[in-house]
């Protein structure tokens, strides 16, 4: 693509602007409850494709269109089922994303050639506006270089992309700090694909309501971003940690290369007699996962060679997480 010379920050009275940049064909970066999205109008193709080039994404992985109201997820979307509408009603706006069947005037571009769409309405009221002025749907993927962990703060989204897209709004940090669960809505019974802040108890309630079950599967991977390639990797190795685990951990066998960090709820252990230069224990998970990209990425401003993260039990909000730890630390 041809990449602008600098990368415009604009403030957050500058929506305006941000919009006229994504009318006219160009990638904005903004902030979302959960992670910067890198926004292009999601009927442009072209402009799509420059998304794809500046995060050096797979075209094989689809994108999250983005909506300010339902009115425009008919322009998405050819048929809602009624538990989509149930879901809709319980967590939009809010971070989750429904898959469903896509209108035939949906680019290729952002579904991956798939006969479904995925959308959601942020619940960033920031968000939400600059989709309204631009009047259109908009994609916006993390804004980061694929694989690595997803932008939180929009120094972040400079980090990998400056020069690399056409602006960036500069908001606060995201408060959610991971990305938004994925639901498939075309089956009898919906299947979450990606873990998330809506957990996967707070979708059985609703589920429960209209007498069906709900499931989890990775067999549908490829409907959902951000589940078929790595993700959320730092330059440092990452290792999970299971510190009250009397269970044979191979981590716990392991000198960590030094220097190493620790991030957890609790204290950080003594590993054969180091310590860790960089620490951050979180007083809930909640704070955990907001935390995690921004930690991962100051260790590698640091020159952290081993980050080692605490287990946390894989239910409700930790499931998500413990997803997410799980992709940093694969190989």
């Amino acid at each position: 693509m041809e990449s602008p010379i600098s990368t415009q920050r604009l403030a957050t009275t500058e929506l305006q602007q941000a919009a006229s940049l994504l009318q006219h064909g160009g990638v904005v970066a903004f902030p979302t409850e959960t992670v910067y999205g890198l926004g292009a109008d999601a009927f442009a193709p072209r402009a799509i494709r420059k998304i794809f080039q500046a995060k050096g994404r797979p075209s094989d992985n689809p994108l999250i269109a983005h909506i300010a109201n339902e009115n425009q997820l008919d322009l998405l979307a050819i048929q809602v089922p009624q538990l989509a509408k149930d879901l809709m009603a319980a967590f939009w706006p809010g971070p989750l994303t429904l898959v469903l069947k896509k209108q035939p005037a949906v680019p290729n571009e952002v579904t991956a050639g798939l006969d479904t769409v995925a959308i959601r309405m942020p619940r960033d009221p920031l968000a939400r506006e600059l989709i309204r002025i631009a009047n259109t749907p908009l994609v916006a993927p993390s804004a980061n270089r694929s694989g690595k962990p997803s932008a939180t703060t929009w120094q972040a989204v400079l980090e990998d992309l400056d020069g690399c897209i056409d602006a960036v709004i500069c908001g606060d940090p995201t408060q959610l700090g991971i990305e938004s669960t994925v639901v498939d809505v075309t089956t009898e019974i919906p299947v979450i694909l990606r873990h998330g802040s809506i957990t996967e108890e707070m979708i059985a309630g609703i589920v429960r309501d209209t007498k069906k079950s709900v499931t989890s599967s990775l067999d549908f991977e490829k409907r959902s971003p951000g589940t078929r390639h790595r993700h959320y990797q730092p330059q440092a190795q990452v290792r999970i940690y299971a510190l009250k685990s009397e269970t044979s951990n191979p981590n716990h066998e392991i000198e960590p290369v030094t220097p190493w960090a620790w991030i957890g709820l609790q204290p950080s252990p003594t590993l054969l007699g180091t310590v860790p230069m960089q620490v951050l224990v979180c007083d809930s998970i909640e704070a955990y996962a907001a935390n995690l990209y921004a930690f991962f990425r100051t260790c590698d401003s640091h020159g952290i060679r081993t980050i080692y993260c605490e287990q946390v039990p894989p239910y409700g909000l930790g499931r998500a997480l413990m997803d997410r730890l799980a992709r940093a630390a694969s190989s």
